[in-house]
């Protein structure tokens, strides 16, 4: 079962009620945050009725290892290599194998380290590249980019 990541590019100003749940149930409460998911039937439904606030996609190994490297341990700051240890997981890249290989690692770590369930990140680089009202097939920034949210990613971190 793959991962995806998903990024909000919309504010919460006039949503509608139904699409704000879905959006708290991502955790995906606030823009420019980003969450790691397992692919499934349940979160693809999920994606497709929030997906003119969203864009998501299927992450590389660097770009996880981007994401597992700013996410945060409740109260000690930044995920890092020292604060795995205590799960017998040496370095960050050797987890984030781990976890593209049983999404449900991450389940896991998030209840062992205290983990938030989400990523800040930055406004991207450059801006968007298109506009965020439009669909990404169609030349606009929301819905489903596939690979293409590596580089959005990288832009964002």
């Amino acid at each position: 079962m793959p991962i995806l990541v998903a990024v909000r590019l919309k504010g919460h100003v006039g949503l509608h009620p139904d699409v704000k749940k879905t959006l708290q149930l991502l955790n995906l409460k606030r823009t420019n945050y980003a969450v790691i998911i397992p692919d499934t039937p349940a979160v693809r439904g999920m994606l497709r009725k929030v997906a003119p606030y969203i864009t998501w996609g299927t992450p590389n190994k660097q770009t996880l290892i981007t994401l597992l490297k700013r996410m945060e341990i409740r109260g000690d700051g930044r995920l890092g290599d020292e604060a795995l240890k205590g799960i017998g997981v040496k370095t960050v890249e050797e987890l984030a194998e781990q976890i593209i290989n049983t999404p449900s690692k991450l389940k896991e770590l998030r209840e062992k380290l205290g983990l938030r369930p989400y990523v800040r990140l930055h406004p991207p680089r450059k801006g968007f590249k298109h506009s965020i009202k439009r669909p990404y097939k169609d030349k606009g920034e929301w819905g489903d980019r596939g690979d293409a949210i590596n580089e959005l990613i990288r832009r964002m971190a």
